[in-house]
C-alpha cells in the first residue's frame, strides 16, 4: 500500500464542515458556474426578418426548420449518460469528457470549489451531504493491483478520506465489475467530535489514475439520504480518454 501512503495530506478534503478540518490555506467554499449544461436553441429566440407577408411566411419556415435541425442535433449531440439522469427522477448528471468519468447527483446541489478536489457538488442547508471525485496519478492499472476491497478500503479512510483526528469505521467493502473494468465500494463511518459522518466511495482506476468519489451525511440524516447516496456511488463511472 506504499501509494497510498504516498497521498499528499492535503488531499483529505472529503468533509467540507470547516476550512480548519480541511487544512485548506484559502476559504473552503466558492460557487462557480456548473460546466457543460446542455441547452437548446428554440426556434422563436431567432430573429426573423421579413419585409412581405410572403417573405415572412419564408422566413418563419425557415426559421421553424433551422430550430428543429438545432433541437435535433442537440437531442443527437447527447450521451447515454444526460438521458439517464433526465430519466432518473430528482438527480442530474455530470460527465467530465477531459478527466474521463461520470456520476448522478441530487438534484439540488450546488457545485463549490475546494482546494485539492476535482469537483464537489453539496446541499447549502446540510453541509455534510455532498459528493466530491478527485484523482491521483498511478502506474498501476487495475484497482486489484492494490489489494482486496477491504484493504484498500480502510487505508484509503485513515490517509486520504478522513482526518486523523477523526474515529473511522469501514461497515461494508465490496468489489463489481463494470464494462469489464473493476470497481471498490465501501460504506464507512467518520466520528468527528460535534458531529459522525456517515459515507460510501467508490475508487477505480483507470487512465493513469486513481479515482475516488466519495459521498455521504450527518449520520442523523442516514435512513432519509442512504438511497440517493447509493444512487450517488453506484452511477460512478470511468471512461477512456
Amino acid at each position: 500500500m506504499a501509494s497510498l501512503q504516498s497521498l499528499p495530506a492535503t488531499h483529505r478534503t472529503s468533509f467540507p464542515s470547516a476550512s480548519s478540518q480541511l487544512g485548506l490555506k484559502k476559504p473552503a467554499f466558492f460557487l462557480r458556474s456548473r460546466r457543460g449544461a446542455p441547452f437548446l436553441v428554440r426556434a422563436e429566440q431567432m430573429p426573423v426578418a421579413s419585409t412581405s407577408p410572403r417573405q415572412d411566411r419564408h422566413g418563419r419556415r425557415g426559421v421553424l426548420t433551422t430550430g428543429a435541425i438545432i433541437t435535433w442535433v442537440s437531442l443527437f449531440n447527447q450521451t447515454p449518460l444526460t438521458f439517464a439522469a433526465e430519466t432518473k427522477k430528482g438527480f442530474l448528471a455530470v460527465l467530465d469528457k477531459k478527466d474521463g468519468y461520470s456520476f448522478l447527483y441530487p438534484f439540488g446541489w450546488q457545485e463549490i470549489y475546494i482546494e485539492g478536489q476535482d469537483k464537489v457538488f453539496k446541499d447549502v442547508i446540510e453541509p455534510l451531504e455532498n459528493v466530491s471525485v478527485n484523482m491521483f496519478p498511478t502506474s498501476r492499472q487495475d484497482i486489484r493491483d492494490l489489494g482486496p476491497p477491504q484493504e484498500v478500503a480502510e487505508a484509503l479512510i485513515k490517509k486520504v478520506l478522513a482526518p486523523p483526528s477523526q474515529k473511522t469505521k469501514l461497515v461494508e467493502a465490496k468489489e463489481h465489475d463494470v464494462d469489464g473494468k473493476a470497481y471498490y465500494t465501501f460504506e464507512f463511518i467518520a466520528q468527528a467530535p460535534n458531529y459522525t459522518r456517515h459515507a460510501l466511495a467508490a475508487v477505480c482506476i483507470g487512465n493513469g489514475k486513481f479515482y475516488t468519489l466519495t459521498t455521504g451525511a450527518n449520520e442523523r440524516r442516514w435512513e432519509k439520504m442512504k438511497d440517493k447516496l447509493n444512487t450517488v456511488v453506484d452511477s460512478f463511472k470511468i471512461f477512456n480518454v
